[in-house]
């Protein structure tokens, strides 16, 4: 992938790595700048459904807030591609961080959690309820865009459309609208030592149900530090886990 032409003389010399870690379906690259500073490249196709141009705007709106995430830098469109030029976060996200406990961790994930979620609704201009975003997962079924072969193990085998009629049967009754994360799993929060430094991957930001966050941030602890990390993570939070609705936002997460 190559750097766009505006940006090619400023990184000229510069160590370029392609980076891996995640289920973005953006690429992203960590560049080493001759100063020794590190920057971030990210970048999707402008032909299918980008979330990139919608991210450039979560993070300059975080930025007004005070809510550690990256800089963005600059932002350009080439080669039928979005581009977004942002500062690094410091330290490792938290499915990478050796150094930490798991008891660490599930502490840095529920502060932050916490503190995103009691950020007022009001203020916050994107919207993530859950009618917009089954609406998507609809026009994401009907334009074949589901890989259905990266389903969770408990529906592998399964199509699209019938995934799609079980989030339409089981849409919960209770909401609790907060800011959210909307992508809340362990490589998407960023510690350095054992502090919180910052969210990253925020193109799903926006006001939903607080288990958007909490069912995925609740699987993503079962797969890297083991089911018995859960609980201790919601009693930190400070909610009871409610099991419905985090099977339903699990499956929601499906089709994106």
């Amino acid at each position: 992938m190559h750097i766009p032409t505006r940006w090619r003389k400023k990184f000229a010399g510069a160590r370029v790595e392609r980076q891996v870690i995640g289920e973005s379906g953006a690429e992203v690259l960590r560049i080493r700048c001759r100063s020794g500073e590190y920057l971030f490249l990210k970048s999707e196709p402008t032909g299918l459904p980008s979330e990139l141009p919608g991210e450039v705007e979560r993070l300059r709106w975080m930025k007004r807030l005070d809510l550690p995430a990256p800089t963005v830098l600059d932002d350009a469109v080439e080669d039928n591609r979005h581009w977004l030029l942002m500062t690094a976060v410091p330290g490792f996200d938290l499915a990478s961080a050796k150094d930490l406990s798991p008891s660490q961790v599930v502490g840095i994930l529920a502060m932050a959690l916490r503190s995103l979620h009691q950020v007022p609704i009001a203020e916050c201009p994107f919207n993530h309820r859950i009618e917009e975003r089954i609406a998507a997962a609809s026009n994401r079924v009907d334009a074949g865009l589901v890989d259905e072969a990266d389903f969770d193990t408990e529906r592998r085998g399964r199509t699209a459309t019938d995934a799609l009629a079980e989030l339409l049967s089981t849409r919960p009754e209770t909401y609790d609208l907060v800011v959210t994360h909307g992508d809340a799993c362990l490589p998407n929060f960023m510690a350095e030592g054992s502090g919180f430094t910052g969210f990253i991957d925020c193109g799903r930001l926006g006001v939903s149900d607080r288990y958007q966050d909490l069912a995925l941030t609740a699987r993503s602890i079962a797969r890297n530090l083991g089911q018995a990390w859960v609980e201790p993570f919601f009693r930190d939070y400070g909610v009871e886990p409610d099991h419905r609705r985090m099977a339903f936002y699990c499956l929601l997460d499906e089709f994106f």
